[in-house]
């Protein structure tokens, strides 16, 4: 499954992750990099642990973790502390797929990749080219979101970012675990639970809202792993 989440970021969030995001230290992405994505890799990143990334990085988290969207597509475990790029002067990132365990700087911590999620700090009409773009079995999709958006794809999907040939893509990118790891399955439980909310919108005392919820949390149940 491939979601935009609108405004996962309010606009005085994004400006204020902006404004520090300007005067960090930016180095070479390839540090984060297998060796497959080093070869393809053309980007700059703050580095892990910087105190810039863990400030905006908590910001992205609490307000993910407040967003009703986001938790139902996700059904996150665990999320990797969320790291930064940015793209100009033609700088690209090669089609690659992401790598299925992340280990956390500094800890034991190590996040299996279930949904790889990138969040926009740049305006689509500030810079050109940048997109990402993501092949699935349904083809291929191009993305290029509002500061403030974010899109999640599983982490198995073969992707890329198209070289930026003006202005600058700043983003956010990290991985999530899943309680439920087969994309299908959560796929099925997402449609679900939107229909089970349709449903209780139109009528709260509707039955059928109630049995649905039922089946939603039986198959949770059946396929969570926590």
């Amino acid at each position: 499954m491939l979601l935009t989440i609108p405004d996962a970021l309010t606009p005085e969030q994004v400006a204020h992750a902006r404004q520090k995001l300007a005067v960090a230290d930016w180095v070479d992405g390839r540090v984060t990099a297998g060796h497959q994505s080093s070869l393809a890799k053309n980007n700059l990143q703050i580095s892990e642990g910087h105190p810039v990334a863990e400030e905006i990085g908590q910001m992205i988290l609490g307000a993910l973790g407040q967003n009703l969207l986001f938790i139902s597509a996700a059904l996150p475990a665990k999320v990797f502390p969320p790291l930064f790029n940015s793209y100009s002067g033609g700088q690209s990132f090669g089609t690659h797929v992401d790598n299925a365990i992340r280990h956390v700087k500094g800890t034991s911590h190590r996040v299996r990749s279930d949904l790889s999620a990138t969040l926009f700090f740049s305006q689509p009409e500030d810079y050109d080219g940048g997109e990402l773009v993501i092949e699935d079995t349904y083809g291929i999709h191009t993305v290029k979101l509002p500061a403030g958006h974010l899109v999640l794809y599983p982490s198995s999907s073969l992707h890329n970012v198209r070289p930026v040939t003006r202005g600058a893509r700043i983003s956010s990118f990290f991985w999530i675990q899943s309680m439920v790891r087969d994309d299908g399955e959560r796929t099925l439980l997402f449609d679900l639970d939107e229909a089970a909310q349709r449903v209780s919108s139109e009528d709260p005392n509707s039955p059928l809202a109630v049995k649905m919820t039922g089946i939603y949390h039986n198959l949770l149940r059946r396929w969570a792993e926590v």
